[in-house]
């Protein structure tokens, strides 16, 4: 089961830059939550429990319970608006959900048994991790967190697609509906060779000393006074 994730807010009484500006000012970001049957509702919420939320994987990839006074809607996270170099949150959007209806959301990839595995423990091989997340589609209460990719077994030469992951039951992934062209790696382990350059030929080798060596200069004549 999924662990709950909760985020208080504030509703938002007053709108525009100006307002919004003064809100951030004040440690709070300006929100918005929209979708399902309700109107859009502005809220604002404190900036240090944004930031901190922001800093983990499940912020982006989970359903969320806000809980304004108690009233608590699930949502996800559509749209983050962050300050170009600063470490600050400048907007955000949520969007409701309804629990009887699929949603498609990207989860992230992890990536278990790597180094112990016979690709991970040969040398000059490069195991490459081609996709970090994939989209998937199911009901809001079999969304994962994310899904594990175990690599134990993974030989050199090896190609993990999308159809072999493992996936919880009740999620699936829509591409894989597209065709075969559609499953594509996610883990690919490759052997790499280096390259040598070729030997000169026995002729090319003792002529390039040869070719090296600079040419002497004829011994000068005494003259005579």
């Amino acid at each position: 089961m999924a662990t709950t994730h909760t985020i208080n807010v504030e509703k938002r009484n007053d709108e525009g830059k100006g307002a919004s500006r003064r809100l951030r000012r004040a440690g709070f970001v300006p929100a918005i939550v929209y979708g399902g049957e309700l109107k859009p509702v502005s809220i604002q919420i404190q900036h240090k429990d944004v930031w901190h939320a922001s800093q983990n994987e499940w912020f982006y990839s989970s359903i969320l319970d806000l809980s304004l006074g108690g009233d608590v809607q699930k949502v996800l996270l559509r749209d983050m608006q962050r300050h170009p170099f600063k470490q600050l949150v400048l907007h955000l959007d949520f969007q409701r959900i309804n629990e009887n209806e699929a949603i498609r959301l990207r989860v992230p990839l992890h990536f278990l048994n790597q180094e112990s595995s016979p690709a991970g423990k040969a040398s000059g091989v490069v195991i490459t991790h081609e996709l970090n997340e994939v989209e998937v589609s199911c009901l809001p209460k079999d969304l994962p967190e994310y899904i594990e990719v175990d690599l134990g077994e993974l030989k050199t030469g090896d190609i993990v697609h999308l159809s072999d992951l493992k996936l919880p039951k009740g999620v699936e992934i829509p591409e894989l509906r597209l065709g075969k062209e559609h499953d594509n790696a996610i883990v690919i382990a490759k052997e790499v060779r280096e390259e040598v350059e070729p030997a000169p030929a026995e002729g090319e080798a003792a002529a390039a000393p040869a070719a090296a060596a600079p040419a002497k200069a004829p011994a000068k004549k005494d003259e005579k006074k």
